[in-house]
Formats: structure tokens, sequence, C-alpha cells
């Protein structure tokens, strides 16, 4: 079941000069209802910190908005894309996928410095802050497949820290319900469509993302403040420095 309507919006005048003073005088109440963050231990199982070259793993965790403005404040990562993963190239577009009849989930390409940041802490931010590992086939107001926990590994050791990273958080009891996120093999990996990407940076004023996603961009900084930068590495800014 598709919950909204995720097309581009474009806040009207009278939303901008009246709705929007009084949303952002409730927005710490927001956050507050908003899903919380959960802290979670560091890996004990990680990758050997310093490797050479870049990096990217595939995340899912609801509607990739909120998961692509997580990462793209997190120190460390060259860039953040939104797209979809797990089904056949000749579905990944948006309306196709939003019917949760493709196999894809909504997902985003982390690409990461590994001197700067591991993987192990990719995964943590990502159990923490950018969703919640717990909840099958929806995440928050979203319901559906396209909206499932899931990492896609591209080798074994991914998949190696992703798995032993599960099994120590689930054996903790690190939440009250056992986690649910799949470990799935990359098989391909699509962007969205240029309205999605950056849409977090964009629209913060939009009321989906101020009650669903800025919460989860301050938890991040409360969380990991020696890992969070506070300007967005943007997928708009990357293609426009080509």
């Amino acid at each position: 079941m598709q919950t909204r309507n995720k097309a581009p919006l474009r806040p009207s005048t009278w939303f901008a000069r009246a709705a929007l003073p009084a949303l952002l005088a409730i927005l710490p109440a927001l956050s507050a209802c908003a899903e919380p963050a959960t802290v979670v231990p560091p890996p004990a199982f990680d990758e050997a910190p310093g490797a050479s070259g870049p990096q990217s793993i595939v995340l899912a965790g609801g509607c990739f908005w909120g998961v692509q403005g997580v990462f793209q404040h997190l120190r460390g990562v060259t860039q953040a894309v939104s797209g979809y993963a797990g089904g056949a190239r000749e579905t990944a577009e948006y309306e196709t996928v939003s019917t949760g009849r493709t196999g894809h989930a909504e997902s985003v390409r982390v690409t990461f410095d590994p001197k700067v940041v591991t993987l192990g802490r990719i995964l943590q931010v990502y159990f923490s802050v950018a969703h919640d590992p717990t909840q099958l086939n929806r995440q928050g107001p979203d319901s559906g497949t396209q909206y499932r926990s899931a990492i896609f590994v591209a080798d074994p050791k991914q998949r190696e820290i992703a798995e032993r990273y599960i099994a120590q958080l689930d054996q903790a009891h690190v939440f009250s319900r056992p986690i649910v996120t799949r470990v799935d093999p990359l098989t391909g990996f699509y962007p969205a469509e240029a309205y999605h990407q950056d849409y977090a940076t964009l629209h913060p004023h939009q009321p989906y993302i101020a009650y669903n996603d800025l919460p989860k961009i301050e938890n991040l900084q409360r969380i990991f403040p020696d890992s969070y930068q506070s300007a967005p590495v943007l997928v708009g800014s990357a293609q426009a420095g080509r």
C-alpha cells in the first residue's frame, strides 16, 4: 500500500507566508514525536581502517529521502545517491517501484573514504539513526516491500561485517524487537529520478521532511558529533562540478 505521493512539492504563497512560520515554531515538538534514535554499540568486527580507494555500500531503510540526508552529513562520505535496488533495471522507476511488486527497495548508495570512516561506522549510523531496523516492510508512515530494511552487499567481506553486526545487536538485545534487516547480494543499483536527489536539503520545510527526516539528521549530530559535518555532500553539487 502506498501511503503518500512523493512527487516534488512546491509550497504555495500562502504556505510560505502563513504555515511555514507555524511549522518552524513547532519543529522541537515534531522532533520529540518522530521516531527516536537508538544508541547502538560499534561493531565488534569491522574492516581495518585506512583501506585505500573509495568503497560503497547500498542501504535501504524506508523512504530514501531521509536515508540520503543522513549520510550526506556523515564525515567521510563522498557521495550518497538515492535509487533502487533488488529488482530489474526495467522496473527501476518511481511510480513502478511504488506498486511494491518490482522487488526493488528505495535505497541509497553510500560511497565513502575508508581512511576517514569505516563500513562498521556506516552501519552503526544506519542502525541507530537512519531508520528503525525492527520494522518489517515499512518505515514510519510508509508501508510496502519497497520500504524494507535491507543491506545490499557487494562482496563476502561486506556480508560478513553486516551479518556479524546484526547478530551482535540481537544478542545484546539493543532493540526491544528482533532486527528484520535483510542482507542481500547487490545485483544492481539504479539511481532515482533527479527530483528525488538531495530532497531533504532542497525541501527542508516540506512537512514530511520536517517531521520524519530532519530529526534523523539532528540525531546524527547529537549522537555522532565527531562524525557529523554540517555541509551535506550533495549529488547536485557533484554533478555541477563535472
